[in-house]
């Protein structure tokens, strides 16, 4: 039977190469940290809960890959460059078959973004995963919620709504073929943080969050953190290539309201609209111009003729979604 330092030896201590950030990692009562010369730390925490945030079967490579990918995609979200990450990992057991693909799909990721695990903690428990993240910029750079400005065009990376409907699918809401799903659910399961966007957006965008409850909801943070309102076009959502098949209903429903497409959206001045295409194209990610930032507060949904859709919706919320 793994000792809990036996299996934080076996599955998740790794040989790096030198990095002068990281003056200590793995193996004492802290971490030890050199951020570059003049950046700032930028730190963001996320608990995923086995039948809260993920199916009690989930996959394990998979769910490795989304607790840090949505870590990540918070880092993204303030245009900052990514360092290192502690992880607390609850189990009730610890069983190989389940801690190494889950180890696997958790540094495969990390190492694609430059990203080292330097400690955490272990215990027997319930199935959860707590990830601290920590990354750097340059002050004065980072994209904040309350730094929309009135006349700012709102945009969106990637595509909407493909996470939510695959949800959909599991809980037998609505049929998809077999090969639709497995599409679907890899936006749902496997996110892609959109890192290198952030970090192009810096000195372009105003504002910027990363999409985790609903489009409607998380734009709604920034209104209120920046005290403005906004126009949303919402036929001008990039629903995914899946979503994208249905009904008009459920793209309108999805888009703006399905939660886990981990995309960023972002306010930018109209003048800035050739340097955003430029920073997507830049980044390998496509960007949509959604709608705009107004002084008169709340958020209103209009059609392509610029006439209001009244949609009863609302973004996830831990505390009273179900």
């Amino acid at each position: 039977m793994l000792s809990e330092f036996d299996l934080i030896k076996q599955y998740f201590v790794q040989n790096y190469a030198a990095d002068s950030r990281i003056a200590l990692g793995i193996g004492d009562d802290c971490a030890l940290i050199n951020p570059s010369p003049g950046m700032q730390l930028a730190i963001s925490s996320d608990m995923l809960v086995s039948g809260r945030h993920f199916f009690p079967d989930a996959d394990p490579y998979h769910l490795g890959h989304k607790c840090l990918a949505v870590n990540l995609s918070d880092l993204a979200a303030m245009g900052a460059k990514p360092l290192a990450f502690t992880l607390a990992l609850s189990l009730p057991e610890a069983n190989p078959n389940w801690l190494l693909p889950f180890s696997k799909g958790l540094l495969d990721l990390a190492q694609t973004h430059h990203c080292r695990l330097i400690g955490g903690d272990t215990t027997k428990g319930p199935l959860n995963i707590c990830i601290t993240i920590f990354g750097e910029l340059p002050p004065g750079t980072a994209l904040r919620r309350d730094a929309a400005q009135v006349d700012d065009d709102i945009w969106v990376s990637g595509t909407l709504g493909d996470a939510r409907l695959a949800l959909a699918a599991y809980w037998k809401e609505l049929p998809l073929s077999p090969e639709d799903h497995r599409q679907a659910a890899t936006r749902m399961h496997t996110p892609t943080p959109r890192i290198e966007l952030g970090i192009a957006l810096r000195g372009i965008a105003h504002a910027a969050l990363d999409i985790s409850d609903g489009l409607i909801g998380d734009l709604g943070h920034i209104l209120e953190s920046s005290k403005l309102g906004a126009s949303l076009f919402i036929d001008r959502l990039p629903a995914g290539p899946v979503l994208r098949q249905q009904s008009l209903e459920q793209r309108r429903t999805f888009t703006l309201a399905g939660g886990d497409d981990y995309e960023l959206c972002f306010t930018a001045p109209v003048h800035q609209r050739e340097a955003v295409i430029a920073a997507g194209i830049a980044s390998n990610t496509n960007v949509t111009r959604i709608g705009k930032i107004e002084a008169n507060q709340g958020l209103r949904l209009l059609d392509d003729n610029h006439q209001t859709i009244k949609l009863s919706l609302q973004a996830f919320d831990h505390f009273t979604s179900a």
